[in-house]
């Protein structure tokens, strides 16, 4: 069997001849020696695995902004690692030679979770990332990874695009999940046209339920030209970042670039200056624009009383002045950052 170390999987339920998977909101029905939509999870003989268990397909120290995480921890670095395969499969994915792959023949690139967790350790991070392609799909392993990975000090971090179960995200939360980015598509149109009849209220559901279950969440929406870049599109994010997410909760719009599939030109930076302007205007607190280098909105300002807090140049922190209680230095509005400052003071 192709896929690296069979692993027995979790939550799935029989329905006679076939298993209804319920990691993630597809809940796949796969018959005897099929997989579901993400190509990583197989029935045999009645039972559910995975072939993504330990199976990485890229692992490197990188930094957290670069997620993007820019209230967390900021200037850290995170043990970044993937696997293959995606519960989605959208046209101009980045990462598409990884997410739109079926794991290799054979053990692959086998890494287990003690492994994983020395070289974190070795490489003097302050935590872990699963990220690249969809990560819920490596479930199982961060299931071992977190809690080891908790014990020595590390936060544990996922980059998503939230289609995981409710029971998936609670029980990742019980095990050492800290903080979740979620990638927001758009309207339901776009999950329907884009993301293979996926539904935006699922994602909605899961930054709500994030929220409560006491992880930190940022938000991303890529702006894809000619996909979710008008100003009712960009307002129906910011509505409902409102409503589930919250005001506090920092909202990403980031520039897309042609790839994979998909062909349009690069989101305008005047189309990404409205949706920033249009956000602040309804009352979130901290928005940013993301793949724009020098941007004067890549920064963080304080929401009371506008000064630059944290300078930035991409995923670079060149200046920070927040104080160590967590406030604005210069009206003491409290800012809502999780962790230590992990750079330099400039």
């Amino acid at each position: 069997m192709e896929g690296g170390r069979l692993k027995p999987a979790q939550l799935y339920e029989s329905l006679n001849s076939r298993l209804r998977c319920t990691l993630c909101e597809r809940r796949c029905e796969i018959p005897e020696n099929k997989r579901g939509f993400c190509g990583v999870r197989v029935n045999l003989s009645g039972k559910l695995y995975t072939l993504t268990y330990g199976n990485i397909s890229a692992v490197e120290p990188r930094p957290i902004e670069i997620k993007p995480f820019y209230h967390f921890y900021p200037a850290s670095e995170a043990i970044t690692f993937s696997t293959w395969g995606c519960n989605f499969s959208c046209m101009w994915c980045q990462n598409w030679h990884l997410s739109q792959s079926r794991p290799p023949e054979g053990e692959g690139n086998y890494i287990p979770p003690k492994e994983m967790l020395r070289m974190a350790l070795t490489s003097r991070v302050q935590g872990t990332c699963a990220s690249f392609n969809e990560p819920t799909l490596l479930f199982e392993y961060c299931l071992d990874l977190f809690p080891i990975a908790k014990e020595k000090g590390l936060y544990n971090t996922f980059v998503s695009n939230g289609y995981m179960s409710v029971n998936a995200l609670r029980r990742l939360t019980e095990v050492g999940l800290d903080a979740i980015n979620i990638d927001m598509k758009g309207n339901n149109e776009v999950y329907r046209r884009y993301c293979s009849g996926a539904e935006a209220s699922v994602v909605w559901r899961n930054i709500k339920l994030a929220k409560k279950l006491g992880l930190h969440v940022e938000v991303v929406n890529l702006v894809v030209t000619g996909v979710n870049d008008s100003e009712e599109d960009v307002g129906y994010v910011i509505e409902n970042h409102l409503r589930y997410a919250g005001e506090e909760t920092p909202l990403h719009f980031t520039r897309y670039h042609p790839a994979y599939k998909f062909e349009a030109p690069p989101t305008s930076i005047a189309t990404l200056e409205m949706a920033y302007e249009k956000a602040k205007h309804a009352g979130v607190l901290y928005p940013y624009l993301g793949n724009v280098p020098d941007h004067r909105y890549e920064n963080t300002y304080c929401h009371a009383c506008g000064k630059l807090l944290i300078r930035r140049r991409s995923y670079r922190v060149l200046g920070y002045s927040i104080t160590k209680e967590k406030r604005c230095p210069q009206c003491g509005a409290e800012i809502p950052i999780v962790g230590e400052y992990c750079g330099q003071k400039k």
